[in-house]
Protein backbone atom coordinates (compact mmCIF):
# COMPACT_ATOMS: atom_id res chain seq x y z
CA UNK A 1 0.00 0.00 0.00
CA UNK A 2 2.19 2.61 -1.15
CA UNK A 3 2.02 6.00 -3.49
CA UNK A 4 -0.11 8.91 -3.51
CA UNK A 5 -3.13 7.33 -3.56
CA UNK A 6 -3.21 6.40 0.08
CA UNK A 7 -3.24 10.29 1.60
CA UNK A 8 -6.42 10.02 2.75
CA UNK A 9 -6.25 6.34 3.91
CA UNK A 10 -2.54 7.25 5.87
CA UNK A 11 -4.36 9.99 7.48
CA UNK A 12 -7.06 7.94 8.83
CA UNK A 13 -4.75 5.27 9.78
CA UNK A 14 -2.65 7.90 11.81
CA UNK A 15 -5.61 9.33 13.69
CA UNK A 16 -7.30 5.82 14.86
CA UNK A 17 -2.95 5.25 16.32
CA UNK A 18 -3.97 8.61 18.07
CA UNK A 19 -7.06 7.40 19.39
CA UNK A 20 -5.41 4.16 20.91
CA UNK A 21 -2.42 6.69 22.48
CA UNK A 22 -5.52 8.67 23.77
CA UNK A 23 -7.84 6.92 25.96
CA UNK A 24 -11.27 7.60 24.68
CA UNK A 25 -14.23 7.08 27.33
CA UNK A 26 -17.22 5.15 25.83
CA UNK A 27 -19.30 6.96 27.60
CA UNK A 28 -18.17 10.16 26.01
CA UNK A 29 -21.37 12.01 24.73
CA UNK A 30 -20.07 14.61 22.44
CA UNK A 31 -17.78 13.86 19.16
CA UNK A 32 -17.10 16.55 15.94
CA UNK A 33 -19.27 18.86 18.29
CA UNK A 34 -22.69 16.35 17.72
CA UNK A 35 -24.57 15.39 21.00
CA UNK A 36 -24.56 11.55 20.94
CA UNK A 37 -26.45 11.60 24.01
CA UNK A 38 -29.90 10.20 22.89
CA UNK A 39 -28.83 8.35 19.55
CA UNK A 40 -29.91 5.72 18.45
CA UNK A 41 -27.29 3.59 17.65
CA UNK A 42 -24.78 2.54 20.01
CA UNK A 43 -22.42 5.36 20.58
CA UNK A 44 -19.35 3.25 21.19
CA UNK A 45 -19.41 2.45 17.62
CA UNK A 46 -19.77 6.03 16.63
CA UNK A 47 -16.30 7.44 16.21
CA UNK A 48 -14.49 10.40 14.27
CA UNK A 49 -13.03 9.56 10.90
CA UNK A 50 -10.17 11.97 11.07
CA UNK A 51 -11.75 15.43 9.81
CA UNK A 52 -13.25 17.55 11.52
CA UNK A 53 -17.23 18.54 10.73
CA UNK A 54 -17.05 20.03 7.30
CA UNK A 55 -13.80 19.15 7.07
CA UNK A 56 -14.57 17.15 3.85
CA UNK A 57 -16.79 19.99 2.12
CA UNK A 58 -20.02 19.16 0.41
CA UNK A 59 -20.78 20.62 -2.83
CA UNK A 60 -23.58 22.93 -2.25
CA UNK A 61 -24.08 24.62 -5.49
CA UNK A 62 -23.38 22.48 -8.17
CA UNK A 63 -22.71 23.27 -11.81
CA UNK A 64 -23.35 21.02 -14.86
CA UNK A 65 -21.67 20.81 -18.17
CA UNK A 66 -22.93 18.89 -21.68
CA UNK A 67 -21.37 15.29 -21.86
CA UNK A 68 -18.81 17.22 -24.45
CA UNK A 69 -17.48 19.12 -22.05
CA UNK A 70 -16.43 16.51 -19.58
CA UNK A 71 -13.93 15.62 -21.84
CA UNK A 72 -11.83 15.08 -18.58
CA UNK A 73 -13.90 11.71 -17.76
CA UNK A 74 -12.88 8.59 -19.62
CA UNK A 75 -15.07 5.66 -21.02
CA UNK A 76 -14.52 3.41 -17.96
CA UNK A 77 -14.51 6.54 -15.45
CA UNK A 78 -17.34 5.77 -12.62
CA UNK A 79 -19.86 8.16 -11.99
CA UNK A 80 -23.23 7.90 -10.15
CA UNK A 81 -26.10 8.18 -12.36
CA UNK A 82 -29.51 9.13 -11.70
CA UNK A 83 -33.11 9.99 -13.45
CA UNK A 84 -35.67 12.63 -11.67
CA UNK A 85 -38.28 14.08 -12.96
CA UNK A 86 -37.14 13.08 -16.57
CA UNK A 87 -33.99 15.15 -15.61
CA UNK A 88 -30.68 12.46 -16.14
CA UNK A 89 -27.13 13.83 -14.08
CA UNK A 90 -24.23 12.06 -13.74
CA UNK A 91 -21.66 12.46 -10.31
CA UNK A 92 -18.58 11.60 -11.37
CA UNK A 93 -16.77 9.23 -8.33
CA UNK A 94 -13.70 11.14 -8.92
CA UNK A 95 -15.37 14.32 -7.67
CA UNK A 96 -17.65 12.41 -5.02
CA UNK A 97 -14.26 10.75 -3.31
CA UNK A 98 -13.45 14.49 -2.23
CA UNK A 99 -16.59 16.07 -1.07
CA UNK A 100 -18.94 12.99 -0.69
CA UNK A 101 -22.21 15.54 -0.70
CA UNK A 102 -23.81 17.17 -3.55
CA UNK A 103 -26.83 19.28 -2.38
CA UNK A 104 -28.35 19.71 -5.54
CA UNK A 105 -32.00 20.08 -6.95
CA UNK A 106 -33.46 18.45 -9.71
CA UNK A 107 -36.42 20.22 -11.57
CA UNK A 108 -38.22 21.32 -8.70
CA UNK A 109 -36.90 18.45 -6.21
CA UNK A 110 -34.28 19.36 -3.94
CA UNK A 111 -31.94 16.29 -3.20
CA UNK A 112 -28.62 15.13 -1.82
CA UNK A 113 -26.24 12.93 -3.20
CA UNK A 114 -24.30 10.51 -1.15
CA UNK A 115 -21.11 9.05 -1.31
CA UNK A 116 -18.61 6.90 1.25
CA UNK A 117 -15.26 6.26 -0.62
CA UNK A 118 -14.89 3.60 2.61
CA UNK A 119 -18.22 1.42 1.85
CA UNK A 120 -18.20 2.27 -2.38
CA UNK A 121 -21.60 2.69 -1.46
CA UNK A 122 -23.59 6.00 -3.52
CA UNK A 123 -27.06 6.86 -2.45
CA UNK A 124 -29.44 9.54 -3.40
CA UNK A 125 -31.95 11.17 -1.54
CA UNK A 126 -35.13 13.49 -1.69
CA UNK A 127 -33.67 16.07 0.69
CA UNK A 128 -37.20 17.11 1.99
CA UNK A 129 -38.36 15.04 4.97
CA UNK A 130 -40.89 15.83 7.61
CA UNK A 131 -42.47 18.49 4.93
CA UNK A 132 -38.65 20.54 5.77
CA UNK A 133 -36.17 21.15 3.22
CA UNK A 134 -32.56 20.14 4.19
CA UNK A 135 -29.33 20.58 2.98
CA UNK A 136 -26.52 18.69 4.24
CA UNK A 137 -22.99 18.22 5.14
CA UNK A 138 -19.92 15.95 5.83
CA UNK A 139 -20.33 15.31 9.95
CA UNK A 140 -16.37 13.74 10.10
CA UNK A 141 -18.21 10.82 11.79
CA UNK A 142 -18.19 7.26 10.89
CA UNK A 143 -20.67 4.14 11.97
CA UNK A 144 -19.88 0.65 10.62
CA UNK A 145 -16.86 2.63 8.56
CA UNK A 146 -19.99 4.62 6.91
CA UNK A 147 -20.35 7.95 6.67
CA UNK A 148 -22.53 9.94 8.86
CA UNK A 149 -24.33 13.09 7.63
CA UNK A 150 -25.96 15.79 9.15
CA UNK A 151 -28.51 18.15 8.45
CA UNK A 152 -27.58 22.27 8.68
CA UNK A 153 -31.09 22.85 9.40
CA UNK A 154 -31.62 21.07 13.34
CA UNK A 155 -28.04 19.78 13.25
CA UNK A 156 -29.18 15.80 13.15
CA UNK A 157 -26.94 13.22 12.60
CA UNK A 158 -28.08 10.69 9.65
CA UNK A 159 -26.94 7.14 8.70
CA UNK A 160 -26.09 6.74 4.85
CA UNK A 161 -26.70 2.94 4.90
CA UNK A 162 -29.47 2.71 7.77
CA UNK A 163 -31.81 5.75 5.49
CA UNK A 164 -32.95 7.74 9.02
CA UNK A 165 -31.72 10.03 11.75
CA UNK A 166 -29.33 8.19 14.20
CA UNK A 167 -29.74 11.95 16.62
CA UNK A 168 -31.13 15.28 17.10
CA UNK A 169 -34.63 16.65 16.55
CA UNK A 170 -35.06 14.38 13.61
CA UNK A 171 -34.24 11.19 15.23
CA UNK A 172 -35.80 8.67 13.62
CA UNK A 173 -37.31 10.52 10.89
CA UNK A 174 -36.15 8.78 7.31
CA UNK A 175 -34.77 9.91 4.33
CA UNK A 176 -35.99 8.76 1.40
CA UNK A 177 -33.88 6.85 -1.51
CA UNK A 178 -34.08 7.22 -5.70
CA UNK A 179 -33.06 5.02 -7.58
CA UNK A 180 -29.37 5.82 -8.94
CA UNK A 181 -27.04 3.59 -10.89
CA UNK A 182 -23.08 2.79 -10.13
CA UNK A 183 -21.71 2.49 -13.58
CA UNK A 184 -18.92 3.47 -16.12
CA UNK A 185 -18.89 6.74 -18.11
CA UNK A 186 -19.63 5.66 -21.46
CA UNK A 187 -22.71 3.30 -20.88
CA UNK A 188 -24.32 6.04 -18.32
CA UNK A 189 -23.54 8.54 -21.38
CA UNK A 190 -24.97 5.75 -24.11
CA UNK A 191 -28.13 5.21 -22.21
CA UNK A 192 -28.95 8.83 -21.61
CA UNK A 193 -27.30 11.12 -24.09
CA UNK A 194 -28.90 14.12 -23.04
CA UNK A 195 -27.06 13.67 -19.29
CA UNK A 196 -25.88 16.53 -17.41
CA UNK A 197 -22.66 15.81 -15.93
CA UNK A 198 -21.03 17.74 -12.33
CA UNK A 199 -18.36 20.20 -13.46
CA UNK A 200 -14.71 20.06 -11.35
CA UNK A 201 -15.26 23.83 -11.09
CA UNK A 202 -16.47 22.94 -7.33
CA UNK A 203 -15.69 26.16 -5.58
CA UNK A 204 -13.02 23.79 -3.56
CA UNK A 205 -8.93 23.09 -4.65
CA UNK A 206 -8.94 19.81 -5.74
CA UNK A 207 -7.13 17.14 -7.40
CA UNK A 208 -9.82 15.45 -9.22
CA UNK A 209 -7.20 13.19 -11.59
CA UNK A 210 -6.20 11.79 -8.61
CA UNK A 211 -7.98 9.46 -6.33
CA UNK A 212 -7.38 9.80 -2.82
CA UNK A 213 -8.28 6.02 -2.19
CA UNK A 214 -6.00 4.33 -4.67
CA UNK A 215 -5.68 0.53 -4.21
CA UNK A 216 -8.48 0.73 -1.31
CA UNK A 217 -11.09 -1.09 -3.30
CA UNK A 218 -8.65 -4.42 -4.01
CA UNK A 219 -7.05 -4.21 -0.12
CA UNK A 220 -9.03 -6.73 2.13
CA UNK A 221 -7.84 -4.28 4.90
CA UNK A 222 -10.47 -1.94 6.41
CA UNK A 223 -9.79 1.20 8.30
CA UNK A 224 -12.19 0.91 10.73
CA UNK A 225 -14.02 -1.25 12.32
CA UNK A 226 -17.27 -2.92 11.69
CA UNK A 227 -20.14 -4.22 13.97
CA UNK A 228 -20.30 -7.39 11.93
CA UNK A 229 -18.17 -8.96 9.30
CA UNK A 230 -18.57 -12.34 7.14
CA UNK A 231 -15.40 -13.67 5.32
CA UNK A 232 -17.68 -15.38 2.57
CA UNK A 233 -16.24 -13.04 0.10
CA UNK A 234 -13.42 -10.83 -0.22
CA UNK A 235 -14.65 -7.40 2.03
CA UNK A 236 -14.07 -4.98 -1.24
CA UNK A 237 -16.30 -7.76 -3.65
CA UNK A 238 -19.03 -5.35 -4.92
CA UNK A 239 -22.60 -6.14 -4.49
CA UNK A 240 -26.21 -5.29 -5.35
CA UNK A 241 -27.71 -4.95 -2.02
CA UNK A 242 -31.74 -4.57 -1.69
CA UNK A 243 -34.48 -4.30 1.44
CA UNK A 244 -37.69 -5.02 0.36
CA UNK A 245 -40.57 -5.58 2.70
CA UNK A 246 -38.03 -6.18 5.83
CA UNK A 247 -36.29 -8.70 3.27
CA UNK A 248 -32.79 -7.74 2.64
CA UNK A 249 -30.58 -9.82 -0.09
CA UNK A 250 -27.39 -9.06 -1.58
CA UNK A 251 -25.87 -10.42 -4.97
CA UNK A 252 -22.25 -10.76 -5.34
CA UNK A 253 -20.91 -9.89 -8.35
CA UNK A 254 -18.85 -12.68 -7.96
CA UNK A 255 -21.73 -14.91 -8.15
CA UNK A 256 -23.72 -13.49 -10.86
CA UNK A 257 -20.37 -14.05 -13.12
CA UNK A 258 -20.96 -17.21 -12.86
CA UNK A 259 -23.90 -17.44 -14.36
CA UNK A 260 -22.52 -16.75 -18.22
CA UNK A 261 -23.35 -13.52 -20.64
CA UNK A 262 -27.15 -13.84 -20.14
CA UNK A 263 -27.46 -10.65 -17.79
CA UNK A 264 -30.45 -11.54 -16.65
CA UNK A 265 -31.46 -13.37 -13.22
CA UNK A 266 -35.19 -14.04 -12.47
CA UNK A 267 -35.32 -14.09 -8.79
CA UNK A 268 -38.30 -13.88 -5.37
CA UNK A 269 -37.97 -11.43 -2.50
CA UNK A 270 -39.81 -12.99 0.03
CA UNK A 271 -42.86 -13.44 -2.48
CA UNK A 272 -42.10 -10.24 -4.69
CA UNK A 273 -40.23 -11.44 -8.28
CA UNK A 274 -38.01 -9.37 -9.36
CA UNK A 275 -35.44 -8.97 -12.26
CA UNK A 276 -31.48 -8.36 -11.82
CA UNK A 277 -29.75 -6.69 -15.48
CA UNK A 278 -26.25 -6.75 -14.75
CA UNK A 279 -22.75 -6.52 -16.17
CA UNK A 280 -20.90 -8.63 -13.66
CA UNK A 281 -17.72 -7.68 -14.97
CA UNK A 282 -18.22 -3.69 -14.94
CA UNK A 283 -19.94 -4.49 -11.70
CA UNK A 284 -22.92 -2.65 -12.66
CA UNK A 285 -26.75 -3.60 -11.78
CA UNK A 286 -29.95 -2.91 -11.07
CA UNK A 287 -33.08 -4.74 -9.76
CA UNK A 288 -36.60 -4.15 -11.58
CA UNK A 289 -40.37 -5.48 -10.88
CA UNK A 290 -41.96 -5.54 -13.54
CA UNK A 291 -41.07 -1.99 -15.28
CA UNK A 292 -39.99 -0.16 -12.55
CA UNK A 293 -36.72 0.43 -10.75
CA UNK A 294 -36.35 -0.17 -7.37
CA UNK A 295 -33.91 0.96 -5.16
CA UNK A 296 -30.47 -0.42 -4.71
CA UNK A 297 -27.45 -0.01 -3.45
CA UNK A 298 -23.91 -0.96 -5.18
CA UNK A 299 -21.35 -1.52 -2.53
CA UNK A 300 -18.69 -3.53 -0.78
CA UNK A 301 -19.61 -6.89 0.54
CA UNK A 302 -18.32 -6.15 4.22
CA UNK A 303 -20.48 -2.82 4.12
CA UNK A 304 -23.95 -4.62 3.03
CA UNK A 305 -23.00 -7.34 5.56
CA UNK A 306 -22.55 -4.48 8.69
CA UNK A 307 -25.49 -3.33 7.96
CA UNK A 308 -27.74 -6.21 6.80
CA UNK A 309 -26.03 -9.08 9.04
CA UNK A 310 -29.26 -11.29 8.52
CA UNK A 311 -29.20 -10.57 4.94
CA UNK A 312 -29.88 -13.56 2.41
CA UNK A 313 -27.21 -13.99 -0.25
CA UNK A 314 -27.45 -15.61 -4.24
CA UNK A 315 -25.59 -17.82 -5.11
CA UNK A 316 -25.22 -20.30 -7.85
CA UNK A 317 -25.24 -22.79 -6.26
CA UNK A 318 -28.29 -22.82 -4.17
CA UNK A 319 -29.86 -22.08 -7.09
CA UNK A 320 -29.45 -24.74 -9.28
Amino acid sequence: MTGKGFTRVRFYTTWICALLLVPLAVSARTLNGFDLSDSLLYQGHIMPGGPAKDGIPAIDHPLFEQPDQAAWLKPDSRVLGVVHNGIAKAYPIAILNWHEIVNDRISDDGVVVTYCPLCGSGVVYRARVAEQSLTFGVSGLLYNSDVLLYDRQTGSLWSQLHNYAISGPMKGQPLTPLPSSHTRWDRWREQHPQTLVLSRNTGSIRDYNRNPYSGYDESPLLFFPVEFMSRAYHPKERVIGIELDGIAKAYPFAELAKLGDSGVLEDRLGSVPVVIQYDAEQRDGKVLQGDRELVSTNLFWFAWFAFHPQTEVFTVEENK
